[in-house]
């Protein structure tokens, strides 16, 4: 089953002093871009939560957010008295009649008011966060999966379209043939000049076949029944949807460039039209 490179994930636990939530969300893209956010104290752990990531989602743009939330009296910021007092000290110094509520609200502003200490982080602390963000990947990738299945029945109206128009084409094709040898007697009956009947059998056959669409309707037939057969793989399969529709693409201009005939270029271009919209819905094909 195809999935879809657009998705959102999220997932929290609380536990005694704080709350962590982490979010992934993922739109379409050629490769894989990542872009995570954490707190600086978990940076160290950001190459392997990229490769957990990457093996995860494999494509796409992808933003990572871990929050963390404190929920108890647990601090790592916290005021540099000495600071604090000398900045109210210089204030007092500029401004006597000054209020003290005053001076302390200008002063913990000023630079290197607050410090933050460092923390280290707790092993196991750091196996409770990846719980959470095993739980958020999983739920992405089940709305991937969801999205992928709204997507598959979509490839699958656009290609049976396509292929209706197609048998539509196939079916005016004796009307075109008839057509076009009416045309050609016409113009040598206007020349008014003696024709060998034979040799004008066999120039009508040969331009005939130079505009015969049979190998297109064949070529056209197994892209869309591949098309059909590779959405149901289990593998990341987008490009190689992109692929196919490149070829299909192919046979559907080569009919209308040979097809010389109003009904079915009509046709050819509603198949176009089909196809484009298949186009642009495989670049969120995963």
């Amino acid at each position: 089953m195809i999935q879809s490179m657009t998705g959102f994930g999220k997932a929290s636990l609380q536990l005694p002093t704080k709350k962590i939530t982490v979010e992934l969300k993922s739109l379409n893209s050629k490769g894989l871009d990542l872009n995570t956010r954490m707190p600086s104290v978990y940076r160290e752990m950001d190459l392997g939560l990229r490769n957990q990531i990457a093996q995860s989602l494999e494509r796409g743009k992808i933003d990572f957010s871990l929050y963390i939330e404190v929920t108890g009296e647990e601090t790592s910021t916290k005021v540099n008295a000495p600071i604090v007092k000398a900045y109210i000290a210089q204030m007092r110094a500029i401004l006597p009649d000054a209020d003290n509520t005053e001076l302390m609200k200008m002063a913990v502003r000023m630079p290197d008011a607050l410090k933050t200490e460092r923390d280290e982080i707790d092993e196991n602390e750091w196996k409770q966060i990846q719980t959470v963000i095993d739980e958020a990947l999983a739920n992405i990738n089940n709305f991937r999966a969801s999205e992928g299945m709204s997507l598959e029945k979509e490839f699958k109206l656009r290609i049976e379209n396509i292929r209706s128009y197609m048998n539509q084409a196939l079916d005016l094709d004796p009307e075109r043939v008839q057509n076009i040898k009416l045309k050609l007697q016409t113009a040598i009956d206007e020349l008014k000049v003696n024709v060998d009947t034979n040799r004008f059998e066999q120039e009508l056959i040969y331009y005939l076949e130079k505009l015969d669409i049979t190998e297109e309707k064949v070529r056209l037939t197994n892209h869309l029944d591949y098309f059909l057969e590779t959405i149901k793989g289990n593998e990341a399969n987008g490009r190689k949807l992109g692929f196919i529709t490149q070829e299909m693409g192919r046979e559907i201009n080569t009919m209308g460039s040979k097809s010389n005939h109003a009904g079915m270029q009509k046709l050819v271009v509603m198949m176009k039209d089909e196809l484009e919209k298949i186009k642009e819905q495989v670049l969120n094909v995963l």
